[in-house]
């Protein structure tokens, strides 16, 4: 009977394992402050400067999303939320996508065509220089997408995604926790 325990004790230990092995840690915690950076705008209202939306949003309920291809599911993450700020301008919901690049001359194109062609009007479509992400935010080598959300210049929300993990029911989850710096 102790033996039958033990292996069905450790059947269900394994999976649980084995998922948490997955799963990746990147970018700052809940509660952490979220410190200034400079990304290149592409697409948003200071389109070819390079600036702080950190700082221009404040303190802001604020999305920001770090990945390193703008593949489908991203593209539908960054409608989605576009969609988030334009309903929620009454809080003034802020958000913006920093793609994670060592040449961005490369990405501009794809982001202004990604703009025009989805509509994607209230989140600006950023770039920075280098996979590693701004100084101090711990973005994951293996993250492929990090999403963060804080107001007040508090994080309340975290997502990370290593590669292959960022699909339709990750960008659900992300959605639904914008409530956090809404309400």
């Amino acid at each position: 009977m102790r033996k039958l325990l033990g292996v069905v004790a450790a059947a269900l230990v394994l999976p649980a394992a084995l998922i948490a092995a997955d799963k990746v840690e990147s970018g700052l915690k809940e509660g952490a402050s979220v410190p200034a950076f400079n990304v290149r705008d592409v697409t948003g209202p200071a389109k070819g400067e390079t600036l702080c939306y950190r700082c221009r949003y404040g303190a802001r309920p604020t999305v920001t999303v770090f990945t390193r291809d703008v593949n489908d599911n991203v593209k539908a993450l960054v409608k989605k939320i576009d969609g988030k700020v334009g309903e929620n301008k009454d809080k003034k919901m802020a958000a913006f996508v920093v793609v994670l690049t060592s040449d961005p001359d490369k990405v501009e194109p794809k982001l202004t065509e990604i703009a025009s062609k989805d509509q994607i009007k209230n989140t600006p479509l950023t770039v920075i220089e280098g996979d590693a992400g701004p100084e101090g935010y711990k973005i994951a080598k293996d993250a492929e997408v990090t999403v963060m959300m804080w107001v007040e210049g508090k994080v309340k929300a975290t997502h990370a995604f290593g590669k292959g993990q960022f699909d339709a029911k990750a960008v659900d989850a992300v959605i639904a926790d914008t409530a956090k710096i809404l309400n």
